[in-house]
């Protein structure tokens, strides 16, 4: 069977543009198949289109919107995952705008297809108490509890993302002042990170013990599991979990809805409330954009209010004299 124009532009979309062109990480690419993984199963299931038969131009802007109303309805699906699945055909068909110039009118209507508008809750981070209490949790006696002391700093003191640390290799870190540790983010993007004296002194002794100071080494990840690969976000979800829990021994009120990325937002918000601007927050953390970062001072000053809230029936309330008692001040007012 002769291949359709669609699986042609959407196999070259996925295997050489993203990549390719676009630099963006294989967990992106995933992402994006899984999007044209339901809207071909909605085209076959609900359609009654056979997704090998499937031609470019039965894509209409209708059964986009339609597969989008049945990711919300039938896959019970929130406005961010709607959003994701849209974010990614939209980046389909500004390939194939380009591509095919002859459908531009076609990706025009469907990349008019607005996201929906979704709420951006707080983001939850910790308080110094809290990280500490859990920072201090891996047995230091033992191999492992050492590789997760220095995993958890190195997730909190740079801000890191968990598929940034499971990309991490010994040439990444640097020792020698100033220490810092480079990161691989989105869109295959690095940035290099300060880091502080109590991470660096804990990367040095791991460094050693690990062997992973050589430089035939480099290239071996720098946090591995007992097969010697690579540790898995499951992985690292997994070992804070494990440490949260014990720190709940002796802090009870530690919340119970945190996970490896609350560390990241921990260090963002305790930048923040140390003065540093939003540009130096947004350059340690990645951000391609300053209004990406701003939802940490949207989380700070919703912290300063409910502070204020939290005393304003213990302030004494000033008396203020009511205007309209004051006769001499009506009748001047009358006579403006």
């Amino acid at each position: 069977m002769k291949p359709t124009e669609f699986a042609q532009l959407l196999t070259a979309f996925l295997k050489e543009y993203l990549p390719s062109h676009r630099n963006v990480s294989p967990n992106t690419v995933l992402s994006y198949r899984d999007t044209f993984t339901l809207l071909l199963r909605y085209c076959r299931d609900v359609k009654g289109l056979a997704p090998d038969r499937l031609e470019l131009e039965q894509l209409t802007p209708s059964l986009i919107v339609d597969f989008l109303k049945h990711l919300e309805e039938g896959r019970c699906c929130k406005p961010r995952s709607r959003n994701q699945r849209l974010a990614a055909l939209h980046s389909f068909f500004r390939y194939v705008h380009v591509e095919r110039p002859q459908y531009m009118l076609q990706c025009q209507r469907i990349l008019a297809i607005p996201h929906q508008r979704q709420e951006h809750p707080l983001v939850e981070y910790l308080d110094p108490e809290d990280l500490a209490v859990i920072l201090a949790q891996p047995d230091l006696n033992v191999q492992q509890g050492r590789r997760d002391a220095v995993l958890l700093s190195l997730l909190y003191d740079a801000g890191a993302r968990v598929q940034e640390i499971i990309d991490l290799t010994a040439r990444d870190i640097r020792l020698d002042p100033p220490a810092q540790v480079r990161l691989t983010g989105k869109g295959r993007k690095t940035r290099c990170v300060p880091l502080m004296k109590g991470t660096v002194n804990l990367l040095k002794e791991y460094l050693q013990e690990q062997d992973l100071g050589i430089p035939k080494d480099g290239p071996m990840p720098l946090f591995r599991n007992r097969e010697g690969k690579s540790l898995s976000r499951s992985g690292i979800r997994h070992i804070f979990l494990k440490y949260v829990e014990q720190a709940r021994v002796t802090r009870p009120t530690l919340r119970g809805d945190i996970s490896p990325h609350t560390l990241r937002h921990t260090k963002a918000m305790h930048l923040l409330q140390a003065g540093n601007p939003l540009v130096v927050i947004r350059n340690i953390l990645g951000h391609s954009h300053v209004q990406t970062t701003e939802i940490y001072a949207r989380a700070d000053m919703e912290m300063k209010r409910k502070a204020l809230e939290s005393i304003a029936d213990l302030s004494p309330s000033p008396a203020i004299p009511s205007w309209k008692k004051d006769p001499d001040l009506l009748e001047r007012l009358r006579n403006l």
